[in-house]
């Protein structure tokens, strides 16, 4: 049963590999959303449940539940996949990805849930300026900052925009099934993360009976900052819930 690796916004599967770059185990696999890295099905909307249905759909191929892991949006969405399907996911991992009926959006994700300020937000972009912003705001390094604003094409600008505007009251809706979510679960988080509050972390390792949460000493790309931490957690938490 493979490790399987879920990216956020504005990600692609790239984001996982200097996290993998630490891990011991070879059966890892870091996929790409639709919209990000990803050719879009025929229909596909972006919105979030057709991400969880896609989520859904693929791992019913791998046959066996697997250890599921996500960051910003895809610790949303692999936690829905967690309470509709424990069948899929043996153990569960993920952080700064908020699901509380609280949680109020960043302002960046106002900007893109709004019509008309979202599209002109898109339309303006530039991977320069969105680098420099990823930087001051949030300490990713230059380096990997400058690579993700270059994968940020039409495409993804479209997806990000369709699945925000599907996420405007998310926290009240999927929060209440967290209870109910079976797999063993480790929440990791950046405690210095302005958009995704410490406070969710900690809310989100409560209400899923987590074994521990995480918080580590960075903004809110932990897989970038803290790649070897990341990875560590990681394998501590398989090792403790071994395969039947």
């Amino acid at each position: 049963m493979p490790a399987i690796l879920i990216h956020g916004v504005p990600d692609t599967r790239r984001v996982w590999d200097g996290v993998r770059q630490h891990l011991t185990r070879t059966d890892v696999e870091a996929w790409d959303l639709p919209g990000f890295g990803a050719v879009r099905p025929a229909g596909f909307g972006c919105t979030k449940e057709e991400y969880v249905d896609w989520l859904i759909q693929r791992l019913e191929r791998i046959g066996a539940p697997v250890d599921l892991v996500g960051h910003d949006w895809g610790c949303i969405l692999t936690l829905r996949v967690a309470y509709l399907r424990p069948d899929l996911v043996r153990t569960w991992a993920g952080g700064n990805g908020p699901i509380h009926s609280s949680y109020v959006w960043h302002p960046l994700a106002k900007v893109w849930q709004d019509q008309v300020e979202g599209d002109r937000y898109m339309a303006e972009l530039q991977a320069e300026s969105f680098t420099d912003d990823l930087v001051a705001g949030f300490a990713v390094p230059r380096d990997l900052a400058g690579e993700m604003s270059s994968r940020v094409d039409e495409p993804m600008k479209d997806a990000i925009l369709r699945l925000y505007r599907s996420a405007l009251t998310v926290g009240v809706e999927w929060e209440p099934g967290l209870s109910a979510v079976s797999a063993a679960c480790l929440v990791f988080w950046g405690a210095l993360d302005p958009a995704c509050q410490i406070e969710f972390g900690r809310k989100l390792g409560v209400s899923l009976h987590a074994s521990a949460v995480i918080e580590m000493d960075c903004n809110h790309w932990t897989v970038l900052q803290r790649p070897a931490e990341v990875a560590k957690a990681l394998e501590d938490h398989w090792l403790a819930h071994p395969s039947e």
